[in-house]
């Protein structure tokens, strides 16, 4: 969340965020709910000054003073008005922090301005995009026809947007995850954790899933407990509460976990295939770190992430998200897009964005300075590293071969147990 003080100092800041951000949000309300809140606060604090001075009078008083009774009864007076200030003051607080909660992140100034993907600005671009002597084929055709994907029978155990790997399909799956978690651990030097895949709702809240998204997510009925939409969502909150000393800084965590996801408002889209599935796997990278370097983290980040499809050999591009089109929680947000030959263009691989204290907040996520001893929130960032499935599909198209086999990248075939085609 913000900090509140922004509202109340600078309310046409959020105004134009929101603008740009395509948002609505009643920031007239929020600002009456401020100041009606410190309005109450004051008075609050008014009567419980004189009703302890009141109380110090009463204790001085001689048990048969005249003053006494008349004091007695104008002191049940303040604490009954207390009483209902504070009362008041619970509802006031309870409604304004369920707007924070529904207020997305500020974007960070180096972010574009814009309405939507189309106004995407790309930053760079790495490989060429493979040429076929043949019409490249879409990984469903590939897959089935190697027997190593099954839409039918993942729609019948559960529904549609749910696939069975089989054979290499699953092995090539099963390589994957253990080839980022090895790369990210061994040269990126990220903590593998291996996290509850279900967590409670103060969790989802921490960073930014509930309320706003949970139409989005899948919820166990009977618990306090949700399916996790991706690993950044318990490597977040690992530290939520906690004051960290500034030595600890930064935390690089990574995991892998399948995530579940209802796609929400997205029927229609990516319907063949695997591309866009309700449960899917991925390694994801958090990092918690100073204020003062998570730009620079950013990068880094992102370059993580890069560095799987280079060592893969996989066409990408980055791009930035414009105001219009990036996340809730984000300050500022690349977009990795890996080549996909059968459609012709880039798409979503990873995404890597810098919250800034936007979770620190939600979480109370905070860390103690070395030298001056004061306590500040820390900066939270998140990346895929990568998209498990996705990048499965990125590797048969872009490998895919006239006869109907499928080359394994050459840093792969040791986790394919020296596999080096599928066939």
């Amino acid at each position: 969340m913000l900090d509140p003080k922004l509202i109340r100092e600078n309310p046409d800041s959020i105004r134009q965020m929101l603008e740009n951000r395509r948002a609505s949000w009643p920031v007239e309300e929020a600002l009456a709910l401020d100041s009606r809140r410190r309005e109450l606060l004051a008075e609050a604090e008014s009567l419980k000054a004189m009703r302890n001075e009141g109380s110090r009078k009463v204790a001085a008083l001689k048990k048969d003073d005249p003053e006494k009774a008349g004091l007695m009864e104008t002191l049940r007076e303040a604490g009954a008005r207390v009483k209902a200030l504070d009362s008041e003051i619970a509802k006031v607080e309870e409604r304004f922090e369920e707007l924070l909660l529904q207020l997305p992140n500020m974007p960070h100034p180096s972010v574009p301005v814009g309405v939507d993907e189309n106004d995407n600005p790309e930053i760079r671009r790495w490989g060429t995009p493979p040429s076929f002597p043949f019409p490249p084929r879409p990984h469903w055709e590939i897959g089935e026809a190697l027997g190593i994907m099954d839409f039918d029978r993942g729609a019948r155990l559960a529904q549609a947007r749910f696939t069975v790997l089989r054979k290499a399909g699953a092995l090539l799956e099963r390589a994957l995850i253990n080839f980022m978690l090895d790369l990210h651990t061994r040269e990126h030097g990220y903590e593998e954790v291996a996290p509850p895949f279900m967590v409670n709702s103060a969790t989802m809240r921490g960073t930014g899933q509930l309320p706003k998204f949970a139409e989005e997510l899948y919820r166990c009925e009977g618990d306090d407990l949700w399916m996790i939409p991706t690993a950044e969502v318990p490597l977040t909150n690992l530290r939520a509460g906690e004051i960290l000393k500034e030595e600890e800084l930064p935390l690089y965590l990574t995991a892998y976990t399948p995530c579940f996801r209802r796609e929400a408002g997205s029927y229609g889209r990516d319907v063949r295939g695997m591309l866009r599935q309700h449960q899917f796997d991925k390694v994801e990278m958090v990092k918690i770190v100073h204020p003062d370097s998570s730009y620079n983290e950013l990068e880094k980040l992102t370059n993580n992430a890069e560095r799987v499809l280079q060592i893969l050999g996989l066409p990408y591009r980055v791009i930035c998200l414009c105001t219009g089109d990036m996340g809730f929680a984000s300050s500022k947000t690349y977009d990795i897009e890996v080549w996909l030959p059968s459609q012709g263009k880039y798409r979503e691989i990873s995404s890597c964005s810098n919250c800034e204290d936007f979770q620190a907040r939600r979480m109370n996520t905070r860390f103690r300075s070395k030298d001056t001893g004061k306590i500040r929130f820390v900066h939270t960032l998140n990346g895929s590293g990568i998209a498990i499935g996705r990048c499965l599909i990125a590797i048969l198209e872009n490998y895919q071969r006239q006869d109907g086999s499928v080359k394994v990248p050459e840093p792969l075939v040791p986790y394919m147990g020296g596999l080096e085609e599928i066939v």
